[in-house]
């Protein structure tokens, strides 16, 4: 392997776990709401389940990534509550399975497959393409797909690092193509998932692709976080320009899902670590409340973050999360949306 993109070079593997509070480190103590950084957090509904979602019979919901782990969770959940469910996923043939499971327990579960590779700009936009030339309204974009630390460093059909075109830049182009869906909804909301990984992670601008270093956990928090910024930066757009969308962020906790077996891979020293408290994380459908909150339930609101709130938020009751400097920095969520925009060639608005 070249050595400048030699996995952890530079970086210790407790340096490496620390982005996963695996081990100790301090957090940021702080909201945000609207743009505005608020000084206080506390639960918001801490018993809250799926079953307290509201009826969603009439409502139109796309979930990226529903096909297996938390996104199929949320497909599973929303389809109870009476929602219309778009799976977008990058394997057909386990989109067909993942219908076929939600309607074995959701017998008259209105669900669809779509293909959507988000590494792939030209998925992105052929997905959204097919969606708007539907002319039907879009109530709730769940932005859940990812891929966490591939040992070696990839690049998307586009030329990007995989897990930031992946993870952000993909979401960012597919949720502004499909603004005019969004727009038809009397309250459209957009959910983007980030992690805990986030609050030791940062925007490294002059080696955004990880081209001279590329460290998969690293390049793993920044990705998030970029999530994270996406969906701040989308609030405060919202708001200024009357765009009418309710942008939410929420990350898991620490959820048992696929993620580590594609990412770093069972046999890896991430997984073994990760694996001495499996029986203690969230499940994946715990892991999806969070998301399922913010997607549906009347008091989340737009330019909150949500997740667990017990130790470390590795798991916990549902509250507002924790937000790190980086994220709550509207000067670089700009910067970087200038950056996406360019990258992506899609422009909101």
């Amino acid at each position: 392997m070249d050595k400048k993109n030699a996995v952890g070079r530079g970086h210790s593997r407790r340096d490496a776990l620390k982005l996963f509070g695996m081990v100790g480190g301090s957090l940021a103590l702080h909201g945000v709401l609207g743009g505005v950084p608020t000084f206080a957090w506390a639960n918001t509904s801490p018993g809250w389940q799926a079953s307290d979602m509201p009826s969603l019979t009439g409502k139109r919901m796309l979930v990226t990534g529903g096909s297996s782990g938390m996104g199929f969770e949320d497909a599973l959940a929303l389809s109870r509550a009476g929602a219309q469910v778009i799976i977008a996923a990058r394997n057909s043939q386990r989109g067909a399975e993942s219908i076929e499971r939600i309607r074995a327990q959701v017998p008259d579960a209105r669900l669809r497959f779509e293909q959507l590779d988000l590494a792939d700009l030209a998925s992105v936009r052929s997905l959204a393409q097919r969606l708007n030339a539907e002319g039907e309204v879009l109530d709730v974009l769940i932005n859940n797909a990812a891929i966490m630390a591939p040992p070696q460093r990839g690049v998307s059909r586009d030329g990007f690092e995989m897990q930031l075109a992946t993870n952000f830049l993909g979401h960012f182009a597919l949720t502004g193509l499909l603004l005019p869906s969004l727009q038809k909804s009397a309250d459209p909301r957009v959910v983007t998932l980030a992690s805990i990984a986030v609050n030791r992670g940062s925007i490294n601008f002059d080696d955004l692709q990880s081209q001279n270093n590329y460290n998969p956990y690293v390049a793993y928090a920044q990705s998030k976080l970029a999530c994270l910024m996406m969906a701040f930066e989308l609030q405060r757009r919202s708001l200024a320009n009357d765009w009418g969308i309710r942008s939410v962020a929420a990350h898991p906790g620490v959820a048992v899902t696929e993620l580590v077996e594609r990412g770093p891979g069972l046999e890896s020293e991430f997984a073994r670590e990760w694996a001495k408290d499996r029986d203690v994380y969230h499940s994946a459908a715990q892991g999806a409340l969070s998301s399922l909150f913010a997607a549906t339930a009347a008091e989340a609101e737009g330019g909150r973050y949500y997740g667990p709130t017990g130790e470390e938020e590795k798991r916990g009751p549902l509250g507002l999360a924790k937000v790190p400097d980086a994220a709550a920095d509207a000067d670089a969520a700009a910067r970087l949306w200038s950056v996406a925009e360019r990258l992506t060639g899609v422009r909101y608005g």
